[in-house]
């Protein structure tokens, strides 16, 4: 292929990506707006107009800021494309280590993901301490926003460093190293679900011990019902960053965790929680998760093995901006770079597949709960959280489709009302 007509497909497919998140996004700005003025029917009873409207307010808010974020997605990704950013970088690491391959692509990379993540550091700012705060929902301070910043920037140099670095030196090294690189990936991304729940999460939040009690004797019944084993039950300080409420399980085997956002022990009721944890059980037991993590897994193959087709052609470079030698250890971590850069525009469009298979697995995950809890505690439970998390009960339906990893409100309440009717 040629260099400029690559570098035109790659801008046909960013600019059709960048006008239909634009055009998606004012879909639900007019969607949620033109339904904003009545609580729909199937809610009447449950939500005050006045939490409905919040809930209008705060995604119109989020969406409406969300637009300058997709726009300056798109400059952001030219920048470091066609107009040289990563020439520059690549430039300043050779200056910085000129008698070094291995260090020189690794920090090529370093430096790339560094700007790349400062730079949204303003936008994560505006929608915690203006949005979140302006509706009610931050908790967190200023300063506990800078420590996770830069706890993050810790974590990732610690863990991502060793792991871009190995993966580097197998690039330039190994003989099909694509299937080598992928090994390596896949243990790496095994261990992490293993220890992330007794390493990484504690690192952010405090996690306690469930106390005993009526609502830990409930969850303890529910995992005996369900046969299922954790090593623990915890409750974590969500309510220290937002409002929000959230419950989950974490961790791999005997590691395997679950943990509840102190904000909904507070929000919900015993059954109501015990409904959710059900839900929650149910993704396990219908094997949602594995359903999700192997083909993800599977998926890096491929890609790993595209890259090393793409690092052996002028025009992927080129067409890209970048002018590098393709022999020798110069260019294996530009190819990275680039790749992690190209890959989401060309691979927009299939995204909504995704969401397809995660919203039939809640579908399955709320009719697990049904069996095994109580449909009526789910839906009271979710009508609940709908409300107190301000989340949009009349979404756009193209838009929801799109983007959505949960089905909407009135489809997932009206088929657990029909399951609590059976």
């Amino acid at each position: 292929m040629n260099a400029t007509v690559f570098s035109w497909l790659f801008v046909a497919f960013l600019v059709a990506m960048t006008l239909t998140r634009l055009w998606l996004s004012s879909r639900q700005i007019r969607h949620v707006a033109q339904h904003r003025a009545a609580v729909p029917e199937q809610f009447a009873q449950t939500i005050p107009l006045t939490s409905h409207q919040k809930a209008a307010d705060y995604t119109l808010e989020r969406t409406r800021f969300g637009l300058i974020d997709i726009v300056f997605g798109a400059a952001l990704t030219i920048g470091f494309t066609l107009l040289g950013g990563l020439s520059l970088l690549l430039n300043l690491a050779t200056q910085l280590l000129p008698d070094s391959p291995l260090l020189r692509q690794l920090l090529i990379i370093v430096l790339f993901g560094l700007v790349a993540t400062v730079v949204e550091w303003p936008f994560d700012w505006y929608r915690q301490f203006t949005i979140e705060a302006k509706h009610g929902f931050n908790r967190m301070s200023k300063g506990l926003f800078i420590s996770d910043q830069l706890k993050g920037l810790a974590l990732g140099a610690a863990i991502g460093l060793p792991l871009i670095a190995a993966i580097i030196w197998i690039m330039q090294n190994a003989p099909l190293w694509w299937f080598w690189a992928w090994v390596l990936w896949v243990s790496f991304s095994l261990l992490m679900m293993i220890i992330g729940p007794s390493i990484i999460i504690p690192l952010f939040n405090k996690l306690e011990p469930l106390p005993d009690g009526a609502l830990k004797e409930r969850v303890q019944a529910l995992m005996k019902r369900c046969n299922f084993e954790a090593s623990g039950l915890y409750i974590m300080d969500g309510s220290k960053r937002s409002s929000h409420g959230n419950a989950f399980f974490a961790g791999m085997g005997k590691a395997r965790r679950i943990v509840l956002f102190d904000t909904i022990v507070s929000q919900l009721n015993e059954p109501e929680i015990e409904a959710v944890l059900a839900h929650e059980l149910g993704h396990f037991k219908r094997k949602h998760i594995i359903k999700r993590i192997v083909p993800s897994l599977l998926l890096v193959l491929p890609a790993f093995w595209l890259i090393d087709y793409l690092m052996h052609q002028t025009w992927f470079f080129q067409g890209l901006g970048v002018t590098v030698p393709l022999t020798g250890k110069e260019h294996q971590g530009i190819a990275l770079v680039l790749f992690m850069l190209a890959f989401p525009v060309f691979s927009f469009f299939i995204e909504p597949l995704s969401g397809i298979f995660s919203r039939k697995h809640e579908f399955e995950a709320d009719e697990f709960a049904a069996q095994h809890s109580n449909a009526t505690d789910l839906v009271n439970a979710l009508v609940k959280l709908y409300k107190d998390n301000a989340s949009t009960l009349t979404p756009d339906p193209i838009h929801s489709a799109f983007y959505d990893s949960h089905p909407p409100a009135s489809i997932r309440i009206g088929r657990l009302n029909t399951l609590a009717a059976k």
